[in-house]
C-alpha cells in the first residue's frame, strides 16, 4: 500500500467550508481515481490546522490520478483552495506493517 500525507491550513471562519470541500473531493477520488479512500485529522493545538493520509494500492495509481474526475470535481477543488491558506504534501510513503483495529482489544 501506498500513502501521501497532506497538511492543510483553513482561513479563519472557513473550517466548516474546508472540511465539507475536503470530504466531497474524498469521495470523488475515490469513486474515480482508485483510491482507497482518508482520513481528516485536526490539530490540538490549532483548530485551523489539519492533517490527512490517503491511500492507494500503489504509488503509480496515486500519481496517475486526476484524469478521470467529473466536473463536478472543479467545484470542490476551488472551495478547498478558497477555504485554505496551504495545502502541501507532507510525505509520501509505502505501508511496511499495518497494525491498524477497528475494534478495542478485550
Amino acid at each position: 500500500m501506498f500513502v501521501a500525507i497532506y497538511q492543510f491550513t483553513a482561513k479563519n471562519g472557513q473550517v466548516e467550508a474546508f472540511v465539507e470541500a475536503w470530504t466531497q473531493l474524498t469521495q470523488l477520488i475515490y469513486q474515480f481515481e482508485g483510491s482507497l479512500g482518508s482520513h481528516l485529522h485536526r490539530s490540538t493545538e490549532n483548530p485551523l490546522h489539519f492533517i490527512a493520509y490517503a491511500q492507494w494500492p500503489d504509488q503509480s495509481t496515486w500519481a496517475a490520478s486526476g484524469k478521470n474526475m467529473p466536473e463536478s470535481a472543479n467545484i470542490w477543488r476551488e472551495q478547498m483552495r478558497s477555504s485554505s491558506v496551504e495545502i502541501k504534501t507532507l510525505h509520501t510513503i509505502h505501508s511496511v506493517a499495518d497494525l491498524t483495529k477497528v475494534d478495542v482489544y478485550k
